[in-house]
């Protein structure tokens, strides 16, 4: 059963996490946890300099950041750390949860993401990793783009 790029084949399956930022202007570098679940002390150290980094790349301090709510987001230590660092950002007291209007990577882009990873393709934790970096690349800037510019309006 197929349910977004998800594929059960074994009853205790490899596992990697990954993150992806979306902007107007593109997606930002894929980073894979190959070990592991993030909290937010590995959020801060190995995601938000990253998003920072691109952020300033792409638009300068011209942006905003906002994120989802899960745990390692909306920790006080990450809350303080994008305080602290990003020229502006939502803070997770400003962000309705789970609207497809506010959440352009959770919706529009995942669904432009999941069909294009080829789940049979995933025959063990290299490929499981190979994958979505190879089908990162097919996501469309044109999606990218309006999913961005409906969350503006």
């Amino acid at each position: 059963m197929y349910e977004g790029a998800v594929k059960q084949k074994r009853k205790f399956p490899q596992k990697v996490m990954d993150w992806l930022g979306v902007c107007s202007k593109g997606v930002s570098p894929l980073i894979i946890f190959e070990d592991g679940w993030v909290d937010h002390a590995r959020y801060i150290r190995e995601v938000l300099p990253i998003a920072l980094e691109y952020g300033d790349q792409v638009f300068g301090d011209q942006r905003t950041f906002q994120q989802d709510g899960t745990k390692p987001h909306i920790h006080h230590l990450t809350q303080q750390w994008r305080r602290d660092n990003f020229p502006v950002f939502i803070d997770k007291d400003h962000w309705p949860p789970k609207s497809p209007d506010f959440n352009p990577l959770d919706y529009s882009i995942l669904d432009e993401f999941a069909p294009v990873i080829y789940c049979d393709k995933v025959k063990c934790k290299k490929t499981l990793i190979e994958e979505p970096k190879r089908s990162v690349k097919k996501i469309r800037p044109e999606v990218v783009f309006e999913s961005c510019t409906s969350w503006t309006k």
